[in-house]
């Protein structure tokens, strides 16, 4: 197992570099970069290359981008090119913000969509189960910008009643901050409820048509225990790797919910630096983005081979 997490940590790394290089060239490629918007019109003067030379565009791109990484190795990601500050603590603190934001959907998606998917395979074919079915194929197709709306017009018009538009931190007022953030995270997991409910129900109904489901059903085995011990047992397996899949796919979710309510979160911060061209803030953002991918990936591996036997005898 040792030397498979080494491959997979060597290859998570790889993937970081190239991922990262990707995005410091394509974002340097989008028309208007922070000197021609500094400049406006009055382009070509001594003024647009002093400033070029000032933020280091002068130089080749490979240059800029060993520069850089060499920089982020050591935890310096630079200036924010608009507003001066770190980039290093710009985007920790609109991180935790979004971290919060992401675990919270996921234990709400997790704690509902996987009873949910439960209760749909068990009772397959039957009403229960085309409810379940359509409120699934609701929620997979609904864009998150539409449910976030939704979700704000029918609060507001149940109950008179809109989140505080000024982020409040847990340590200050867990109150206030769970208020904050409550239509947020009810957004984004209505939609990862039906994405969990649906993957979960697939794989209930492919165990229960397994043979050896069969062969207890038919020795009189109890209906719990043939759930517990074979049914639940072989689904844990495959939702272990999709929670991974899920937390990601609500990170990349995040960037629209924020911006709809005014979440000072790290898809926001994207979302604004893009606008503005500020590099720095863009390469430190995806660079935690990707981070992140790689370290879920490799705790849902460590979690696959010591939930699944087959694993470690392999």
């Amino acid at each position: 197992m040792g030397l498979y997490l080494l491959k997979r940590l060597g290859a998570s790394l790889l993937t970081a570099v190239i991922a990262t290089f990707l995005v410091f060239v394509l974002v340097r490629m989008v028309p208007g970069d922070v000197v021609a918007q500094m400049m406006g019109q009055a382009g070509g003067t001594e003024a647009e290359a002093a400033l070029r030379a000032f933020f280091g565009l002068d130089r080749p791109i490979y240059l800029q981008y060993l520069g850089w990484l060499g920089d982020a190795l050591t935890g310096d990601l630079g200036q924010s090119w608009t507003r001066g500050m770190p980039v290093a603590g710009m985007v920790g603190d609109a991180f935790l913000v979004t971290l919060q934001l992401g675990l919270m959907t996921l234990a709400i998606a997790t704690l509902i969509g996987v009873p949910l998917g439960i209760v749909a395979g068990i009772y397959e074919g039957r009403p229960i189960d085309t409810a379940i079915q359509g409120f699934n194929v609701l929620g997979l197709s609904a864009p998150v910008f539409w449910v976030g709306l939704m979700v704000l017009v029918a609060v507001s018009s149940a109950f008179s009643w809109s989140p505080p538009l000024r982020f409040v931190p847990p340590t200050r007022s867990l109150a206030d901050n769970l208020a904050i953030l409550a239509l947020p995270v009810v957004s984004l997991a209505l939609l990862q409820v039906a994405a969990y409910s649906q993957f979960v129900r697939q794989n209930v109904v492919t165990a229960l048509h397994q043979p050896y489901v069969r062969t207890a059903v038919a020795k009189g085995m109890p209906t719990r225990i043939v759930f517990f011990k074979h049914i639940l047992r072989n689904v844990t397996i495959p939702i272990v790797t999709f929670m991974g899949l899920i937390l990601i796919q609500i990170l990349g979710g995040v960037v629209i919910i924020e911006s709809l309510f005014a979440l000072p979160g790290l898809g926001r911060l994207l979302l604004t630096a893009i606008e503005t061209r500020d590099y720095p803030v863009v390469q430190g953002a995806l660079l935690v983005v990707v981070l992140v991918a790689m370290v879920v990936n490799l705790i849902v591996d460590i979690a696959y081979h010591v939930i699944d036997p087959r694993m470690r005898v392999s």
